[in-house]
């Protein structure tokens, strides 16, 4: 059991699809898969958000009982979690020396918020300049394309990276709706980016820094933050 670490888990506050009029936010999955994952390894978790407050929910992440993932499942009967994703503190309170971790779950309301955070920036670059392990699964690697190093570098710069691919945008018919797209930003950015197939489990993990491609990559992301953590103990 990990019991004396602790990660700041940091969502999305950003609930509208750029000029589509539809609703978006964190995919459900992405934030209930690593939670649980992190609780039942013993792992302390915080639950943060961009702005803080409730956390808003892709409605297409959420199917009516008995048809989602076991992690959503497991969420739809928890109260304690309901409670803790409906009262976030802000990600400007966060105290990086308080964490060993940080995690940030997806859903495309990153596309806009993670980005223009500062203080999310500056937060995933001092947590790798401090040797503290960041992971980031499917859109959730947005909070690192515009996080720098001291000198100026990109943190994915070299950096083994996973995250939503173009075709999977593509085969959800949201190209045009983004901001930008993921896969092409990373790659701009001098990351070595790396996919599996489409949709299916599929992360990297480059020293303290743990990436995901999709959704059904949530868990296997938190397992490599997990590795990295009992490596850094």
């Amino acid at each position: 059991m990990l019991t004396t670490i602790k990660v700041a888990i940091i969502a999305t506050s950003h609930a509208s699809m750029g000029d589509t009029g539809e609703a978006t936010g964190v995919w459900l999955e992405e934030l209930t898969t690593p939670y649980y994952a992190f609780v039942d390894a013993g792992v302390q978790v915080t639950v943060f958000s961009i702005k803080g407050g409730e956390i808003p929910i892709d409605p297409r992440s959420l199917q009516p009982a008995g048809k989602n993932e076991a992690s959503v499942e497991r969420f739809l009967k928890d109260k304690h979690a309901a409670e803790l994703f409906a009262n976030t503190k802000a990600v400007t309170s966060i105290d990086l020396s308080d964490y060993d971790a940080v995690f940030l779950p997806g859903g495309h309301g990153t596309m806009w918020d993670y980005p223009d955070s500062d203080t999310l920036a500056k937060l995933v670059a001092g947590a790798l300049e401090d040797n503290k392990v960041v992971g980031a699964v499917c859109h959730g690697p947005a909070g690192l394309v515009n996080a720098t190093f001291s000198d100026g570098t990109s943190v994915v710069a070299g950096k083994q990276v996973a995250g939503f691919t173009n075709s999977e945008e593509d085969a959800v018919g949201l190209t045009e709706a983004v901001p930008f797209l993921l896969e092409t930003r990373l790659r701009e950015l001098g990351a070595n980016y790396q996919s599996g197939a489409d949709f299916q489990p599929f992360a990297v993990r480059d020293g303290n820094l743990v990436t995901g491609q999709n959704p059904a990559s949530a868990g296997l992301t938190v397992k490599h933050m997990l590795d990295a953590l009992k490596d850094a103990r």
